[in-house]
């Protein structure tokens, strides 16, 4: 009967690797390869002609990433800006987008409202839309003499020429107190050739209307995790919270969220992944301008590779941002991994006092 078993599991494992060997296959060939061959160009000298696996092409080791890195110029500071402008991206985009997201889960998971698909289709629609018909339409909104100007304008305020303006909102505002000008120990080139006063500017005027844009489009496909984590929930979990006297803020924020916190952490994970690898956006909109305000890492990678020439640059870039997105991945899977014990203990919590409840 033992052996019977271990060839009725042999050949159920051999069948399991024949239905996954042709996606096996496919992965390895444009995915698993490509990858390898970029990593090959990005510490060789290919100049983008014939075979990267060539006779004629040298192994040059880090010196790609150390043009990037460690050597003062052009490029390494092209790539500071790069990082700041992505930086500022990130750091507004993803906390808006999983904010805004959440909040028209919650509003649509009523019930009781009334043409809640309408609302559900509406909120999603621009998720689905192409990016570049978003990018053009975005173009049109913010232009100098566009609506969103009109409407600043009849509030009394001058709206600024807004994918024209480099200035950092930062220095705007630092600008209405009267600091126009950098202090004499932020004027001096630091991390990546970028001086302290630029790396403080925050994200320009043009880049505030590109954060806004994505905001705009991903909220709607983040607000379908959300709601399908919301109808997943036990609502006896809540009942009881209720019970126990608890207002409605209160149950959002002790019982729900805590919830919700294996969705967070995808939301969370996406937005950092798309946020950092941003490009359609900044090839359709800006090309990186004005004054390089809205280039990111993305781009640049395109721009040395395919404009510069410089592919094992363009490479070099790209594993980089790898490494950074990888990096940020870990550290907000071990920030949120440190709080779920808390939100164990507060579900523990609440079906104890529903035990007691029933007890008594």
């Amino acid at each position: 009967m033992t052996s019977r078993r271990r060839r009725g599991a042999a050949k159920d494992t051999t069948a399991g690797w024949l239905f996954t060997l042709p996606i096996i296959i496919i992965l390895g060939v444009f995915l698993v390869v490509p990858v390898l061959m970029a990593a090959w160009v990005s510490v060789s000298d290919w100049a983008g002609r014939g075979s990267p696996f060539s006779s004629d092409v040298s192994f040059i080791g880090i010196q790609n990433y150390r043009q990037i890195l460690a050597e003062p110029g052009l490029q390494q500071r092209d790539f500071g800006i790069s990082l700041r402008n992505n930086l500022y991206y990130v750091l507004l985009v993803v906390p808006l987008q999983t904010i805004v997201s959440l909040l028209l889960a919650t509003f649509v998971n009523r019930r009781a409202m009334k043409g809640v698909g309408i609302f559900r289709t509406a909120f999603y629609f621009p998720s689905v839309t192409s990016a570049v018909a978003i990018t053009v339409l975005w173009l049109f909104l913010f232009s100098a003499t566009g609506p969103v100007n009109k409407v600043i304008s009849v509030l009394g305020l001058q709206g600024p020429n807004w994918f024209q303006d480099p200035r950092g909102v930062v220095h705007v505002i630092a600008g209405w107190f009267g600091l126009e000008a950098a202090p004499g120990f932020l004027r001096e080139p630091g991390a990546l050739g970028v001086s302290g006063w630029e790396w403080l500017a925050g994200p320009s005027v043009a880049m505030s209307a590109l954060i806004l844009m994505a905001v705009f489009t991903t909220s709607g496909t983040f607000m379908l995790l959300f709601l399908a984590a919301l109808q997943a929930l036990d609502p006896e979990v809540d009942e009881a919270a209720m019970m126990d006297g608890a207002t409605r803020w209160q149950r959002f924020w002790r019982v729900t969220v805590p919830q919700l916190r294996p969705t967070i952490f995808t939301v969370i994970t996406l937005g950092l992944i798309g946020t950092w690898q941003v490009f359609d956006q900044i090839y359709t909109g800006t090309q990186g301008g004005p004054s390089k305000t809205t280039l990111t890492p993305a781009y640049l990678s395109y721009t040395a590779a395919f404009e510069g020439q410089r592919w094992g640059q363009g490479a070099a870039i790209s594993f980089i941002l790898f490494f950074i997105i990888v990096a940020l991945t870990l550290l907000q899977r071990w920030v949120l991994r440190e709080r779920d014990g808390s939100s164990r203990r507060s579900r523990r919590a609440v079906r104890a006092r529903r035990q007691e409840g029933a007890v008594s």
